[in-house]
């Protein structure tokens, strides 16, 4: 009898060990505000738990384009959560790319989906000790769509997603060289 019991429990546990459904896996890393690639995901194995989430392999294809919303880790799942739809930019907004030297934004703290204000600097040889110091400077409101790494000087190309009737008028700063980045609070 007792044997019979055992035998029962061993064939429940390969039973429900065998229970496995296919999902998305990442298959490399991938930082936040990019367009997920079909070699940025893979499919991969995984027991039925209802605590798990992740997309189905049968998605691949739907999720292909997204952006992503934060930074995937090599071998992570893939969840829906993590992807924000189309190019990140919406209809409504265009895509500015800002050379930003060394002391122009916060080192190291800038990521996607950060708000942040393009301040306009002076132009180099303009005399910034007039009365005008008390004036507030101008600037765009935008957000950081993504991040290049920084160069031998410590220089970031930062793209930032701006209102179309912005976007003219920082290129044209941005080319410039005279465009400096403040993060607004991330509670914001």
């Amino acid at each position: 009898m007792l044997a019979v019991v055992a035998a029962l429990g061993a064939a429940a546990a390969v039973n429900s060990a065998s229970d496995r459904t296919k999902v998305l896996a990442v298959a490399r890393d991938v930082p936040a505000g990019q367009s997920l690639t079909a070699a940025d995901a893979t499919v991969a194995e995984v027991s039925t738990d209802s605590a798990l989430s992740p997309l189905q392999a049968s998605d691949k294809a739907s999720v292909l384009g997204k952006r992503t919303a934060v930074d995937l880790r090599k071998g992570g799942l893939l969840l829906a959560s993590q992807l924000a739809a189309g190019t990140g930019l919406g209809d409504t907004r265009q895509q500015v790319g800002v050379l930003v030297k060394r002391g122009q934004a916060p080192a190291g703290t800038l990521s996607a989906g950060d708000k942040v204000l393009a301040v306009t600097t002076p132009a180099q040889g303009d005399n910034t000790s007039t009365k005008d110091d008390a004036a507030t400077p101008s600037s765009i409101n935008a957000v950081v769509v993504s991040l290049s790494r920084p160069d031998a000087t410590g220089s970031v190309v930062v793209n930032l997603a701006v209102a179309t009737t912005d976007g003219p008028a920082l290129a044209t700063r941005a080319s410039q060289g005279r465009i400096a980045l403040v993060r607004e609070p991330r509670s914001n």
